[in-house]
Parts: C-alpha cells; structure tokens; sequence
C-alpha cells in the first residue's frame, strides 16, 4: 500500500460524528436534547494498556461499562474552535472486561453551541454548530476502536443545556441500562457524520474542572410558594438536590447571589444580561421511584442562594452545593493575627477560583466571559496561591488564537468577534505579555514568552501605529471607581501600559538574544516614558489631575524621573490620608496604589486603606456580609468579581514578605522584606516553589521582631528586615531577631 493511501486509511479511521438531523442555522433556537452515543466492542481478554483520546464539543461525559470515566466536568475547556480544539487522554484499562463491551458518550452544548441570544453575541460566532464527538482508542498502542457512523445515537432525559441558561432534566426519560452492553439499541440512529469544527487537535495539559468540594445549606426558608436554601458562601458550580415525589412533578430550581427586600432570590442583575431563555435556572422533573438524586452536567452556576418551586407533589430532602474549578494544586497559604486580613485572603481565594472554571473569567454568573484586564490583575495572586500557569498557559494561547493579523485583540478570550473596536487598549490587552511575564517569574517556565514573542511583537507594534506622539488611549481605564469623575484619563493608564510592554518585550527579546528588537523597543520605551512625562506630569510630584491612580500608576510603571520619585511618593500619601485611607480609585489604582505605597515606606498606609472599614474599601464589603470580591464599592452589581483581587499577592509579599526576584526566576534567589503593620503580632506565609516550600513565619513580642524562614534546596534569599539589617541566606531553617531600638 502507498504511504499515502496509509495516511488516507488512518485519516479516516475516526470521523467526527453527530446526532443525524438537519444542519445547524444561526438562529438563537436552534439546538437538540442532549446526545447519548454508544458503541459495542468485544475483547478476548483483559487488557492492561487501554487507552481513550476524546474531544466532545461543547462538553462530554465518557462512560465504559456503566461507570463514568474519570472526575472530569466541563470538559474540554473552552477554546476558539476553528482555531484550536482540544482533546483528553485517559488511561481506561481499569474499566475494560473479558467479552463484550461498551463505551457511551453524552455532549453538552457548553460554549460550542451558545444556542440563546447573550450581550456579546455568542450565539453568532463563527463556530457554532450542534454538539460532535471525536473518539480513539487503543489497545497495546493498536487503534480498536474509533468514531464513525457504526455508532448508534439517541437523545435522552437532558432535554436541554445551556451555559448561561441552565439545564432541564426529565427524569422519565432516563435510558436505563444504556451502558449495559447487551442493551437493546435497535431504536437508536446510527450517528451522522460531522463536520470538523475546523481547528486543529491540541492535548489539554492543563488541570481539568473538577466538583472540589461540597457544601451542605446553612438554612432555608419557604415564602410564596418557594423554598429558599443558603448555602452559606458564595460558590460556582450547581446544587445536588435530593428529593422524593410524584413521577412528573416539576422542580424549578434557581440560582443567586443576592435576595431581595422580601427573602426570595433576586436575579435582575444578571439576567439583563441575557437576551433569551432563564438565567441560571435549572429544572427537573421527577420519575417517582422514591428517593431521587439530581445535578447538572453542562451548565454552570454563581450563586450563594438556591430557590426551588415545586409544581407537583414532592418533598425536598437536601440541597447541596457543589463548588466546581479548575483542578489546580493549592501551593500557596497565607495567615496573620489580623482577622480582617485573613478574611479578605478567603474572599479573595474564593473569588479566584469562583472565577476560574477552565478559564479567568470576571464574574461566575451573568458573563462568564474571559476579560483580559480581570486575568492580568489578579494573575500574581492567582499563582501565589495556585499551581495555575498551565491554566494560564491555555488561555493565552487562546488569545494569539484570537489576534487579528494587525496584532490587535479583544478585550475578551474567548470572543464571538466582539469587543475588538470596544478598545480596552494596553490597559487590558497587555495580559499578553504580563502574564507570560508572570509565569516566568514564579515558575521561570518560558513556554509563552517563546511560543508567542511575534504575537507579542504584532501587539506593541499595533500600539505603535495607534499612537499620536507615543500616546495610546482606550476606551477603559480605572474601571469602577466609585466616584466616576475621579477616574484618572485612559490615556494616561493605557500609555502606561503600552511603556510596560515594550519594556517586558526588550526583556524577551534579551532572553533570546534578538538584539536589534532588544535596542529597537528599549528605545520605544525610552520615547514613551518622555511623552508621558511631558504630557502628564505637572510639578511638584502631580501627575495629570492629582488623583491618586495617577501618581500610583506613573509610580508603579516606572515613569518617573529619579529626581522626582520622592515627591512623586509624597503627594501620592497626602491624598491618600487625606481622603481617610478609603478607596479612591478603580481596579487598576487598586493594584497600584497598596504595591507603591508599601515600596516606598508606606507600608502603614497600604494597610489602612485595604483595612478601611467605612466606605468605600475592601473592609466596607466585609461588613456588609462579603464572601467574595465585588465588582462596585458600592456592591450593586455582581459581587462575585476577582479584579480588585490583588490584595491577596500583597498581603504574600508585603506582609510576609516573599518577593520573587525576576533576575533568578522560579524563586532560584529571592527577597523576603517582612513588614509588621498596625498592631499585628504575627503572619505567616507558605509558598511551594519549583523547588520546594518557602516559609515566612514572624512574632512580635515585647518589642522583639523574630522571623523565621525556611529556603528550599538549591535556592538562597536575601532578607531585609524591619530595622533595615540585611542578610544573605541559603536553603534551610533560619531564625533572625531584630530588636526595636
């Protein structure tokens, strides 16, 4: 046989298939019941090395012999399908028998088939289509099995499934025994061949979504015909409800962050997002065969509160949540004698990782979109705290995905071809290079900065041509200040931004020894850095109008002048204590603001500000009930967002004091500069490097600083501490005293 009639045969040995029926038109309505698939296959003995590779587009749950494949949910995460599609692997010995077998697949729509009218128009993104299926095993590295249109296919109880919708489930008509395999299938169809969805085959390497944890109701209550469950905290994921009733009795089950004047669930900010269909409503319907347990397999939810109506007879057992997220490792912990502060660290854990169900999103609820400006904020906490850079990793290959050939970008990722003209400008795309910057820092992993460097190199040369006299503006800047006419100009933050990055890409260009661009962009910044002088600064240390994202901004990218620099940090104090240590800034002064002040001697006033107990301010959230971070001080939108969330990385390193050193990445050298505020009597940080754990643990007693640290093998520090003594320190356990004069 020729090679290429080989490669023909092997490219046809598994097809992409379907759910027969008519080809899929654009319009919002156009979707089918969920697609149950199975296949037979014999074996003449127990094998001991099986192996699956499956894409099922939007999500997929495999099942052989009854039992479901792995942990996995919402898998494949999310890509741009027509550029990138991404399959798993699984090791599926342990599932397979002597004799006959069988292996089933259901697909859920998820983000491939947004079949619903939405804001940002998902329902019109070019790849769209029904839900398809692409399978492979191998045996002993043979191909036995693949998908075709051998497969039989019919559609079962999940009637329907949408990401921002929710999902009905009608329990009469479950498919019993459908993963038997002398099942009678005689009454299915045999699968459609698919279109491919037309970008190429990529593993997923990262961690996969996974149910983390459970939760139990902390109480519930009935009013109007409803039964109101809190769970307590506010969570993504779904509730697993437990009920026994009559067989077609209706559960309307409804998810919320928030209750109105009267207790019952109020959505109103959330479902003025979305332009057809419920808004994170479930339901199912009873079979009546005694105790029932039921949850949602493709969709998911925000919610603290659960509401349940009840159209029939039944009864609610229990109603639990399910808190769903990407499956990364915890490396990271953070604990001080500050209550407020460690309660800030939970909220703001809680918001991460509500906002990574397989990619950084702002909010768990109403969007779920990937907004650019949200990731790179909280990018630093994000990876203190977690083993997050594979997660970060597939989703900035997702945002070269969705580059246009003139280096421009959305201000989201994933994106239907919205918001690419809604400019977010430097100040949101920059995630582009920030976080590979990130990652190479914490981990020193130059996989992004390498794979993507022309990407990057498109990006600041778009800025370029954007420019008039190296000044770029955007449409978003400080966003959510709480007093809009505070807001700093977009200009100022984006041309920031826009030095930024042509700073980090002279650095990637040195790291690959690419001199010319290493001249040419250092030279960039060089000019970007004497027009934001010349134009924003103002004497006596005010940039633009003296607002504090301002000074904080000019401070935090590295414009001022030395000559200036102490007056800069001067002013920027005096507005600060004047305005009584309350927010008076956005998300991006909320980054810089605590970091410049803590920088530069003013530790103190960092820590009253994100301690600030009246409004507005991160202590005001948590007198009003926080669990989470909000999207406005004044909590009148979503309140589950991570973008003010970069308090969590300050408090790692500027309490505790563990710094990366970006000239040793991967915490090779590092800094640890403790820093005792107000009257803290200890803090302790542990941090899981490529190397090992990292540990800051210090007391204060009787006027005695002690300060214990741990340095993993192959690693050493410099410490810095509170009365200025300097020590240079390698791997092991090491105890310090600094006693106050």
């Amino acid at each position: 046989m020729s090679s290429i009639k080989k490669k023909i045969n092997k490219q046809n040995s598994f097809k992409w298939i379907r759910m027969p029926g008519p080809v899929l038109r654009h319009e919002p309505t156009a979707f089918h019941p969920a697609p149950f698939f199975r296949k037979t296959f014999s074996l003449s003995e127990k094998q001991l090395a099986a192996e699956v590779k499956i894409s099922g587009l939007g999500y997929y749950e495999l099942y052989i012999n009854g039992a479901k494949v792995g942990d996995h949910v919402l898998d494949p995460v999310v890509t741009h399908y027509d550029k990138r599609v991404s399959y798993i692997t699984y090791d599926v010995s342990e599932y397979l028998h002597e004799g006959g077998n069988v292996i089933g697949v259901i697909l859920g729509n998820g983000w491939y088939n947004c079949h619903t009218s939405d804001l940002w128009h998902f329902e019109d993104v070019a790849w769209r289509d029904y839900p398809k299926l692409l399978l492979q095993m191998s045996i002993n590295g043979e191909d036995v099995l693949s998908s075709d249109a051998s497969w039989q296919v019919t559609t079962g109880p999940i009637v329907f499934d949408g990401l921002r919708n929710g999902e009905t489930y009608d329990a009469r008509l479950e498919l019993k025994g459908w993963l038997n395999p002398d099942y009678d299938d005689s009454g299915w169809s045999n699968a459609a061949i698919a279109v491919p969805p037309g970008g190429i085959l990529c593993e997923q390497l990262m961690p996969p979504c996974k149910v983390m944890d459970t939760l139990n109701a902390v109480d519930n209550w009935e009013i109007s015909n409803v039964i109101v469950f809190d769970i307590g905290q506010n969570i993504t994921g779904w509730s697993r409800i437990s009920v026994e009733g009559d067989a077609g009795t209706e559960l309307i089950i409804r998810y919320g962050e928030i209750l109105d004047s009267k207790c019952k669930l109020d959505q109103e900010h959330i479902s003025r997002f979305i332009q057809s269909g419920d808004t994170q409503t479930d339901h199912y319907i009873l079979k009546g065969e005694g105790l029932e347990q039921w949850e949602p397999r493709f969709t998911y939810h925000g919610f603290q509160y659960v509401q349940i109506e009840i159209n029939g007879k039944a009864r609610i057992e229990k109603v639990e949540g399910r808190v769903v997220h990407t499956s990364f490792d915890k490396i990271g912990k953070f604990i001080c004698s500050d209550d407020v502060l460690n309660r800030l660290q939970e909220c703001t854990v809680w918001s991460y990782i509500d906002n990574f169900t397989g990619i950084p999103t702002d909010c768990p609820h109403r969007e779920k979109n990937g907004w650019t400006g949200d990731a790179h904020l909280a990018a630093e906490t994000g990876l203190f705290n977690f083993d997050a850079s594979s997660s970060y990793i597939h989703w900035i290959d997702n945002m070269v995905d969705a580059q246009r050939p003139s280096g421009q970008l959305p201000v989201m990722i994933p994106t239907s071809n919205w918001g690419y003209n809604r400019n977010g400008g430097p100040a949101w795309d920059s995630a582009l290079l920030l976080i590979p910057w990130y990652i190479y820092i914490f981990t020193g992993d130059k996989t992004l900065i390498e794979r993507h460097y022309q990407a990057m190199k498109r990006y600041v040369d778009y800025c370029s041509m954007m420019a008039q006299d190296f000044l770029v503006d955007s449409s978003l800047g400080d966003w959510c200040h709480a007093d809009p006419s505070r807001m700093v100009a977009t200009a100022l933050s984006a041309t920031a931004y826009y030095y930024t990055d042509s700073i980090l890409l002279a650095k990637f260009a040195k790291l690959s020894n690419n001199d010319d661009d290493y001249c040419y962009y250092s030279e960039l910044a060089s000019e970007i850095k004497d027009a934001f002088n010349c134009n924003f600064y103002n004497g006596n240390g005010i940039y633009a109008k003296g607002e504090q994202t301002a000074m904080a901004c000019a401070l935090f990218h590295g414009l001022v002048e030395p000559s200036e620099k102490s007056l800069t940090i001067q002013r920027l104090a005096e507005s600060v204590q004047n305005n009584e240590c309350k927010a008076d800034f956005g998300i991006l002064g909320a980054k810089y603001i605590p970091r410049v002040l803590a920088e530069n001697g003013y530790a103190e006033l960092a820590y009253k500000i994100i301690t600030q107990p009246e409004f507005p301010g991160w202590g005001n959230w948590l007198k009003k009930g926080a669990t989470t971070l909000w999207e406005h001080w004044d909590g009148k939108s979503s309140i589950n967002h991570i973008m003010f969330g970069d308090i969590s990385a300050w408090m790692y390193q500027y309490i505790a004091g563990i710094i990366p050193d970006p000239d040793a990445p991967g915490f090779k050298h590092f800094f640890i500069r403790p820093h005792r505020l107000n009257d803290m009597t200890w803090a302790k940080a542990e941090y899981h490097c490529r190397y090992g754990k990292i540990i800051s643990f210090w007391q204060y007693k009787s006027n005695t600083f002690i300060l214990d640290v741990e340095i993993p093998q192959n690693c050493s520090a410099t410490l810095l501490l509170p009365s200025g003594q300097e020590y240079k320190v390698k791997a092991g356990m090491h105890n310090f005293i600094d006693i106050k004069e």
